[in-house]
């Protein structure tokens, strides 16, 4: 049987995401982090995130008949934390990665005006969806590749996955199968964020995917760890 349910989780809070939002707060033009994207942590707040993300998976665990991850390091925490142990069956593929920025890495939004005038005036023009700072993605490459893996793994036996990725994965992955055209898509991410290790429900339905739930954190709230809001697209 095919997937037909798919809980997408975003990784817990994690040490770029803190870094990020202290810039924007200090208005600094840089990150100050000196790891890079794939080997970055979850902070102390995103741990207990992905420990309180793991009583509601063992609320459910007994319906996921596999697990999807992207290869980097604070999806990886996530998924091990909740989980109490590496998740048996885990698909990991580097198409479910992060949204690569190219030069626009470790820059705040004032750190594109400032070091990349140019780029920031091509984005302005390209829209957010088409922009693709050099070296980097635009959205429209993460959904091509989305598009790739979803072709091949939405066939694979076993009707629940679980995915622990990123927030521009998720909102991408509401982009494909929804699916949902640019305009569509950017009003929606312009109204609403993905959350730390929150939890987006889609089921596929005879006529289609469906969006159950977006974002949902009460597992969050009901353990007693912090809700954070790092969107992730403020330097792009």
């Amino acid at each position: 049987m095919a997937v037909n349910r798919l809980w997408l989780v975003r990784h817990g809070e994690s040490d770029g995401n803190v870094a990020a939002s202290q810039a924007e707060r200090d208005g600094s033009p840089v990150i100050a982090l000196d790891t890079r994207d794939a080997d970055v942590q979850l902070s102390p707040v995103g741990r207990e995130q992905a420990e309180a993300l793991g009583t509601w998976l063992r609320g459910v665990e007994s319906s996921i008949d596999e697990y999807w991850s992207s290869p980097y390091r604070r999806a990886l925490q996530t998924l091990s934390v909740a989980s109490g142990s590496p998740a048996p069956n885990a698909l990991v593929d580097e198409r479910l990665r992060d949204r690569e920025l190219g030069i626009l890495d470790l820059l705040t939004a004032k750190g594109v005006e400032e070091l990349h005038p140019e780029e920031a005036a091509r984005r302005r023009h390209l829209g957010k969806f088409f922009h693709r700072p050099p070296g980097g993605e635009s959205w429209a490459d993460v959904a091509l590749r989305l598009r790739s893996f979803l072709g091949e793994a939405l066939d694979r036996p076993g009707p629940t996955v679980l995915v622990v990725a990123h927030d521009a994965v998720i909102m991408l992955m509401l982009y494909v199968l929804l699916p949902l055209d640019e305009a569509k898509l950017l009003a929606f991410a312009s109204t609403h964020t993905v959350r730390n290790a929150s939890v987006t429900e889609l089921v596929r339905r005879d006529e289609g995917w469906e969006l159950v739930s977006f974002s949902a954190v009460d597992h969050l709230e009901s353990e007693g760890a912090d809700v954070t809001v790092h969107s992730g697209e403020d330097d792009a």
